[in-house]
């Protein structure tokens, strides 16, 4: 059976298992689905270069900025985050244009009986569309944007450029456990062997955890506030003014980004 866009998403809301909807069962102990599913697509991840990005909190604005950088560099940025707010093709994008309706539907329909053979989540399922849609339009770049935790999320299929780590707070515990350490564990699982490693905030409780994981992976770990420096030049209602400084370069941006916290974002970002 064919299925339309519409018909296309409520069969994915029906079929597949949410996080929201079913908690903690929907939630994978380990990657076999999703190197099952992207083995069986080609694997698509292969073809890509990834920026990857997990943390607590900032990681959606982290991942809209980097691509945002890139993109005005002249690069072609494909971007993966998560969830969608109000469009499902919000998750997955290519220099912010939301994938078509179409491929959504086209992909579906193509792979249904491979889905139903492997029975993967529904977020195994959108990152695979992702991955999958990225390779068909090679963008330079993909910012990929982790869904849960890190080391055991659906996204860590992938082998990237670069990690990010934005920051670690309580979020998840039935899943990611109940300490800041236990938390910091599982999200650095994105640090991968000779990958370089930025970590957006030094925090006492995770800071050696991060340090552990990177030299064992003999990965270069970088904490953002130690090399960029970032300053409020002008500031009003609709924007500010910042001067943001590294070691061998500074210059001012002007953002519409306001509260507060979002500076810690830009740090990252920039690092």
């Amino acid at each position: 059976m064919k299925r339309n866009y519409t018909e296309t998403l409520e069969w994915m809301y029906r079929q597949l298992p949410i996080y929201q909807r079913q908690g903690t069962s929907a939630f994978k102990k380990d990657l076999t689905n999703i190197f099952a599913l992207c083995e069986g697509l080609g694997n698509p991840q292969h073809n890509l270069k990834f920026i990857h990005i997990a943390g607590t909190n900032g990681k959606g604005s982290v991942s809209h900025i980097i691509a945002g950088i890139l993109q005005s560099q002249g690069y072609s940025v494909g971007m993966y985050t998560s969830p969608h707010y109000k469009d499902f093709r919000e998750r997955i994008k290519i220099n912010g244009e939301f994938i078509s309706k179409k491929y959504v539907s086209n992909f579906i329909n193509k792979h249904q009986s491979l889905i139903e053979k492997i029975q993967p989540s529904f977020f195994e399922i959108t990152v695979a569309l992702a991955l999958d849609y990225f390779a068909s339009k090679a963008p330079d770049l993909v910012v990929m944007e982790v869904g849960l935790g890190g080391r055991l999320d659906s996204t860590n299929i992938i082998s990237p450029m670069l990690s990010v780590i934005t920051n670690i707070s309580y979020d998840h515990q039935s899943v990611l456990g109940n300490t800041l350490a236990e938390i910091a564990y599982e999200k650095g699982g994105i640090i991968k062997n000779n990958v370089p490693i930025i970590v957006g905030q030094h925090q006492d409780v995770t800071d050696n955890i991060f340090i552990k994981i990177a030299n064992e992976r003999k990965s270069k770990l970088l904490f953002a506030e130690d090399i960029i420096n970032l300053s409020v030049t002008n500031e009003n209602p609709i924007y500010r003014s910042l001067l943001i400084k590294a070691e061998d370069w500074n210059f001012e941006i002007k953002t519409d980004l306001l509260g507060d916290f979002q500076l810690k974002n830009i740090i990252t970002a920039f690092a």
